[in-house]
């Protein structure tokens, strides 16, 4: 295809596919589009056996890593113990957490869980200094793509994506936020509306996009993707008729085989409909959209605690739900009940779980068939 996207990253179809799990990443870049890889929870010695996996089993073709360094977090220019960033937490959240799984007959997630989300994740991942380390390791592979999200990348990130040649992308939910990622040097924008599953702004993709594609005109030629809600092609087709060179998808390959999702998380996503999700602050401490359970009414309620800010939130939410999944796959009834996940509005189009071969092809040909369509209108 004729595309910003294809030339820079080297694909054949614009479309690139976030996930976390490493089968996904390489299934989706086989069929001619791009798999990058979430990363942001993986320490580097993971990262560096997901990376070899994928050099080994994606034929050559390219793919890309996806980073969470925030730009505005809780103790960000601290250096903090593990034990220091535990005890930040109130001690009423790990009440009203053990409460909610207790009205489901879940049993309370002891304190190893927070320690190690506390350790392993948020006390360097985080930071410039642990995706740093991170970086080295994904730049060593032959990456096409380096991510970042929740703000402007870090300098050390934007150096290493112009030395290796490696296009550097962005997330963005705001105009203002798309042109000062340009200003830094930002390659790749990615414009995410509100639909989206993980953290999004709250405006959405029909308006944001143009919205961006608009205020970064002056500023020369930035490759936009489009995110938010779309999971099938011909949503695509209408970001592109907009401005956008392609798409990033995330929540579509959730209910594929190979996805991480556990069967129940799958299952209750192939029968939500696109109203069955809830942004919220209460997963990470940022807004992210996620799939409602009775997990995620409950820290809607007025009496509820304050979601507090990232990473501090995740320490409370993080061993709880991770507890939840793991009974919720041993058939456990209340834990599949409170089971949740990251997910956006275009569920409600996510009827079956199939393979990422099957998705990927359905999307190609209701894309064709949009263009087609939107065609046939300009014809005598």
């Amino acid at each position: 295809m004729r595309s910003p996207i294809c030339d820079m990253l080297g694909i054949e179809f614009p479309l690139v596919a976030f996930s976390h799990c490493r089968d996904v990443v390489a299934e989706v870049s086989r069929a001619g589009g791009m798999g990058v890889l979430g990363a942001a929870t993986m320490s580097p010695e993971q990262l560096e056996i997901e990376l070899a996996w994928i050099d080994e089993h994606v034929d050559g073709k390219p793919y890309g890593v996806d980073l969470i360094v925030p730009n505005n977090m809780a103790g960000k220019d601290e250096a903090l113990t593990r034990e220091q960033v535990i005890a930040m937490v109130p001690p009423e959240y790990k009440r009203f957490t053990d409460a909610v799984l207790g009205a489901h007959q879940v049993e309370a997630a002891d304190d190893a869980g927070a320690q190690g989300v506390a350790g392993s994740i948020f006390g360097s991942n985080l930071r410039v200094e642990g995706a740093a380390e991170l970086l080295e390791v994904a730049f060593s592979h032959p990456i096409r793509l380096i991510a970042n999200a929740l703000g402007v990348p870090p300098p050390i990130m934007l150096e290493l994506g112009k030395r290796h040649g490696v296009p550097v992308a962005a997330l963005v939910g705001a105009k203002e936020h798309a042109v000062k990622q340009v200003k830094a040097g930002v390659d790749i924008l990615v414009v995410s509306g509100t639909e989206a599953g993980g953290h999004c702004g709250e405006v959405s993709t029909m308006v944001l996009v143009p919205e961006v594609v608009q205020a970064v005109a002056p500023y020369g030629d930035v490759a936009v993707l489009a995110a938010g809600g779309i999971v099938q092609g011909r949503q695509m087709a209408a970001c592109m008729a907009m401005g956008a060179a392609g798409a990033w998808t995330a929540s579509m390959w959730l209910t594929t085989t190979e996805a991480e999702t556990i069967p129940t998380v799958k299952e209750k996503m192939v029968a939500a409909s696109s109203r069955q999700t809830v942004r919220s602050r209460s997963r990470t401490g940022k807004y992210s959209r996620q799939l409602r359970s009775p997990w995620t009414d409950a820290w809607e309620q007025p009496d509820s605690p304050k979601p507090l800010p990232m990473p501090l939130q995740s320490l409370v939410s993080e061993p709880a739900l991770r507890k939840v999944d793991k009974l919720a796959e041993s058939g456990h009834a209340g834990a599949k009940q409170l089971a949740t996940y990251w997910v956006g509005q275009g569920v409600g189009l996510m009827n079956e779980i199939t393979s990422v071969r099957n998705v990927m092809q359905a999307f190609k040909e209701d894309f064709v068939e949009a263009c087609d369509r939107l065609s046939a209108t300009l014809e005598d």
